[in-house]
């Protein structure tokens, strides 16, 4: 028996570092995102500065690790047996929803996850007991207002952090304007200052307030020397910022950002490295106790020793904050969930993930009344001022695809807002989450700096809100999934466990596949120009359009054949699988399309002619692609709802028609990557014949409509495949006009 939880424990470890995994891609954004976001440094070194944080931090965890053993429940109350069953439930339940969060690129919070998990778990196995003994209650073993704090937290640092973050980036903003560039030389060392002196004190305070080394007598001198800490840093800071940019014209701004980057990297560390080992440590220090006492069992051998005090071994500390190191260096979710953020604050206008919502258009409309009855009343000469410093630079600071999402000034405004709330927060014991802290000031800033404009402003509130009800859900599931998942380990024993263990398993590598599939989706749907450091040459966006349209006119061939073929042999899921895949398909001709603006923009002066012809292959390659929509997804209804299909004749007529159309569309694809359009006449003969052929097609088909030989529903079908074949084809046929004069005009 005694192996049994010995391999439990080992259980525990195992999916503790795949905790530690999912953990950290979700987390990364609360360092990542404002760093990132300024391109305040090359990638490399910010992930460098932040996994140096993210190394230090671990060692500062030790005291923090009570928390899995006595903050939701009362472990005296409960048997080994018990407390086994509710930490490998919290685990299982834990991995599952965070990889989940992280596939679709939402950031949540660990604490919110963690605690609602042993929340969930406990009074699943409280349950149990209650039902055996029905003089006991509930609140013998759970600990209920640790639940209402954490819920009282999220709504606490919703509210705060935006309210906040909006406030400062507008004074600040005020202040500085977006061209901050002259007057940081002169004010710049006094906001590095503030700023670093704020990160410095947040470092003392959040950070090494819970390091092993830390002893009580110096943790006491800094709570009361606070004061005297936050004055020298300031006067020390300033000074030191001063010289050094005197003598090295240090860019304060970078360094402020890069400082901010560590100091929140190091206390997520030091703070939320219990969320993903604290249970398999508290489950193996209970394991030792139940060995080393004579005589129990599993079933009759009280937790109270969980109660106690716990210090951490550093090497453990040490291996834990490695294995977040390498995921942060190699988690393609990580950068899913920072790109959630940095999208959702970027300045200037990229591609919104997230569509619109009857309160968010509502909220819209109201700010702007609200905005406008404010701005009747404010003096003219303040309204002129604020709006010189609100006013953007006429020219782009880069114009690079990857150009910052916002400046330096609010990336610096993001982290020092974060690290006093959050510094502040711990000092007066409030339950904030780092997570919502970070992600809410940065929505506040961005508000602030009116990055959030007419244009984006519906689907930049519908991610915040998504986001939002992202961290309720968390708790609402995190809760519910432990208590099913505790409850069906104590019903169905250790076959239970294993079912769990495969079923989780299952989970991960799903989520896995279908991260891929996104990636792989989301960059064949970007026509992306490779970067310069100036305007971009006619003659480039040609290769570029050349292979991405080529590209999109193999998929239509294939999808129309896959179609056809499909629906013949009645064959649903074949079916259903093109349908999704056209759709993938149309997304993809939609984002081509949406990104031709960014290109124009970038492209030289002389090479405007040519952009006319861009222009005019993507809307042509967006209509050829609707057509093929409008061919499958009726296909699909039909054969969904098990109408009648075709007649062997209409099948005959269709796979001859198919055969045509694919081969025009594979010399269409060959004429495109060979760039030579010397057979064009000919292939437009071989259009004309199509076109003929279709016309004798919907001939026939009306004669048999006549002698009443097709039904309604199959003649719309047959008609409908007919009609948007045509359509494809003089698409095509423009779309290849178009391509041509495009690299003729390059070539001249």
């Amino acid at each position: 028996m005694e192996n049994i939880y010995l391999i439990l424990v080992v259980v525990l470890f195992v999916l503790a570092i795949s905790d530690l995994v999912v953990g950290v891609s979700n987390d990364a954004v609360n360092f990542l995102n404002s760093a990132i976001g300024a391109k305040a440094a090359p990638f490399k070194i910010i992930m460098a500065v932040a996994a140096l944080g993210v190394f230090i931090g671990a060692t500062f965890s030790s005291g923090m690790m009570e928390v899995a053993r006595k903050s939701m429940f009362n472990p005296e109350h409960f048997y080994f047996q018990e407390i086994m069953i509710i930490f490998l439930a919290v685990m299982i339940t834990d991995v599952v929803l965070l990889d989940l969060f992280n596939t679709f690129g939402m950031p949540t919070s660990t604490t919110v996850s963690i605690v609602f998990e042993l929340l969930g778990a406990a009074v699943g196995v409280a349950i149990i007991k209650v039902m055996n003994d029905p003089s006991v209650s509930m609140s013998q073993y759970i600990n209920s207002a640790k639940a209402l704090a954490i819920i009282s937290g999220i709504l606490i640092s919703v509210v705060v952090s935006f309210t906040t973050g909006a406030i400062v980036q507008y004074l600040t903003r005020a202040v500085f304007s977006f061209r901050y560039q002259k007057r940081i030389k002169y004010l710049g060392s006094l906001w590095g200052g503030i700023a670093i002196t704020a990160i410095t004190y947040f470092i003392l305070v959040k950070g090494a307030n819970g390091a092993s080394f830390m002893t009580a007598e110096t943790k006491s001198w800094i709570n009361s020397n606070s004061k005297l800490i936050i004055v020298y840093s300031l006067l020390g800071w300033t000074a030191l910022l001063q010289i050094f940019h005197w003598l090295f014209k240090l860019n304060i701004l970078k360094l402020t950002v890069l400082v901010g980057t560590f100091a929140l990297a190091m206390a997520f560390a030091g703070n939320d490295l219990v969320n993903f080992i604290g249970v398999p440590l508290a489950g193996f220090d209970a394991y030792k106790a139940y060995m080393a006492t004579p005589g129990a069992t599993p079933a009759n051998f009280l937790m109270g020793s969980l109660a106690n005090p716990v210090k951490t071994e550093t090497y453990i500390l040490l291996i834990a904050g490695l294995v977040m190191v390498i995921t942060l260096w190699t988690s393609k979710k990580a950068h899913r969930v920072v790109k959630t953020s940095v999208d959702l604050s970027r300045q200037g206008e990229g591609d919104e993930r997230f569509g619109s919502s009857f309160f968010a258009r509502s909220l819209v409309r109201g700010s702007i009344a609200l905005s406008n009855s404010v701005s009747s009343v404010i003096p003219a000469p303040i309204k002129n001022y604020l709006s010189k410093q609100f006013e953007m630079p006429d020219e782009p600071v880069s114009k690079k695809a990857d150009a910052p999402a916002f400046d330096l000034l609010r990336a610096s405004v993001n982290l020092v807002v974060a690290s006093i709330l959050i510094a502040s927060a711990t000092s007066l014991k409030l339950p904030l989450s780092t997570t919502y802290v970070t992600f809410m000031v940065a929505m506040g800033t961005s508000l602030s700096d009116r990055a959030w404009g007419r244009d984006s402003a519906v689907y930049r509130i519908t991610g915040v809100l998504s986001v939002i009800g992202g961290w309720f859900f968390t708790a609402f599931s995190a809760f519910t999934i432990a208590l099913l998942v505790a409850l069906a380990i104590s019903f169905g024993g250790f076959w239970a466990i294993g079912a769990l263990l495969a079923l989780a398993i299952f989970l991960l590598v799903r989520t896995h596949l279908y991260a891929k599939k996104s990636d792989s989706q989301t960059k064949a749907s970007e026509l992306e120009i490779e970067e310069t450091e100036g305007e971009l040459a006619s003659d480039r966006i040609l290769e570029q359009c050349k292979g991405s349209v080529a590209d999109v006119l193999q998929q239509v061939s294939g999808l129309y054949l896959k179609t056809l073929i499909s629906f013949e042999s009645e064959d649903r899921k074949q079916l259903k699988e093109a349908t999704k895949e056209v759709e993938a398909l149309n997304q993809q001709t939609k984002k081509m399309k949406t990104n031709i603006y960014r290109t124009v923009r970038k492209l030289q002066e002389e090479s405007i002619d040519s952009g006319l012809y861009y222009v005019q292959v993507l809307d042509y390659l967006r209509e050829t692609a609707h057509c093929l929509n409008y061919v499958t997804k009726p296909c699909w209804e039909h054969l969904d709802n098990n109408h009648k299909t075709f007649s062997d004749e209409q099948f005959y007529d269709i796979n001859n028609l198919q055969v045509k159309v694919k081969g025009i569309l594979q010399k269409s694809v060959n004429m495109i990557e060979l760039d030579k359009y010397e057979q064009l006449p000919k292939l437009l003969e071989e259009q004309a014949k199509i076109l003929e052929h279709l016309r004798l097609l919907r001939k026939t088909q009306l004669k048999r409509i006549k002698k009443e030989k097709s039904g309604t529903r199959i003649s719309m079908l047959y008609l409908g495949i007919l009609h948007e074949t045509q359509n494809m084809m003089l698409h095509l046929v423009n779309l290849l006009k178009a391509q041509r004069d495009f690299a003729t005009l390059i070539k001249e």
